[in-house]
């Protein structure tokens, strides 16, 4: 679909030159051929760069001919984009980061003054996508990373930002901390989670066993591994257990609460008889009406996650 509207102009202009004037083949002067005007738009604004684009003179050489681009503008933006890698890696850190939608993504985008569509962050997220996966499955930087240990426990998990979207299934190294895959499937079945595990054991090698695996309950993981990594042992997430453990007490909780409510209904009856009351009694009545109010207004919360937040608030007061 064509744009239906012009894009504001620059914020400012730069030229780009390449830093070196000699072909990289025959080492022979090169000369500037022709320039590409290219509009990238950052966190910080637009830029309207000219890019000097140089050729080879000699033609024995094997890249006569061949446009040899400024080295910078491979740190701006990929290849065929109009945005900047800064806009790119807020993409990837707001999805997979803090699981917001493309239209969040969006809109918090616009908030920033970057003109974008929601289409064009779709299409953004994709690359990132492939940017991690080339990353992450770089069979010289795992080894790297992991041979000092020799070993990897190996833990799999989906995350899935909306309903409805594809599931990014990441496996990672539990004992070193190190993403060995990350790649994003329109399903979760046994059949599309096979192949990520035969990739992962392709890229680790002979020399690297895996030792274990640890996720949740989901039939299509357990089988998944009985088919690609036969014999290892395959033990359930604590987390995970626990969780789905306290689940029926979470839920005779939340009846029994339903329960207390309906006996507790004439609560906003005596509050307003007491309204217009100033004595002491009236002010105890009030206080303890707030105080059953605000038990059954406050929802109770399964194990862990209740921890989890009061961990989270001794670390940011301390001293309360």
């Amino acid at each position: 679909m064509a744009r239906l509207n012009r894009r504001d102009p620059a914020d400012r202009q730069e030229v780009l030159h390449c830093e070196s004037t000699s072909c990289p083949s025959c080492r022979n002067a090169t000369y500037v051929a022709y320039h590409n005007d290219r509009r990238l738009i950052f966190l910080t604004g637009s830029v309207y760069y000219t890019i000097k684009v140089r050729r080879c003179r000699n033609q024995t050489c094997p890249a006569y001919k061949t446009p040899l681009r400024p080295e910078a503008e491979g740190a701006l933006a990929l290849p065929h984009s109009e945005y900047g890698l800064d806009v790119l890696a807020l993409i990837g850190t707001l999805r997979y980061g803090q699981h917001r939608s493309v239209p969040e993504i969006h809109a918090t985008l616009l908030r920033r003054q970057v003109e974008i569509s929601e289409r064009t962050v779709t299409l953004l997220v994709h690359r990132y996508e492939e940017l991690l996966a080339l990353r992450l499955m770089d069979a010289h930087h795992l080894r790297a990373k992991l041979h000092d240990r020799g070993q990897v426990m190996l833990a799999i998990d989906g995350l899935q930002p909306d309903v409805g979207h594809e599931v990014l299934w990441v496996l990672r190294d539990v004992l070193s901390g190190e993403v060995l895959l990350a790649r994003a499937l329109l399903g979760s079945g046994e059949d599309q989670l096979v192949p990520l595990f035969e990739e992962v054991v392709q890229a680790l090698g002979d020399d690297l066993p895996i030792l274990g695996v640890i996720s949740d309950g989901q039939r299509s993981i357990r089988n998944a591994v009985q088919r690609a990594l036969p014999g290892v042992p395959h033990q359930l997430c604590q987390f995970h257990f626990l969780r789905e453990a306290a689940r029926p007490i979470y839920e005779a909780d939340r009846h029994a609460k339903v329960l207390l409510k309906k006996n507790l209904r004439g609560i906003r009856k005596i509050e307003r008889r007491l309204e217009a009351r100033n004595d002491q009694h009236a002010g105890v009545l009030t206080a303890y009406c707030l105080a059953v109010r605000s038990a059954l207004t406050d929802d109770g919360r399964p194990p862990l996650v209740h921890c989890q937040s009061i961990r989270v608030g001794v670390e940011r007061y301390p001293e309360g």
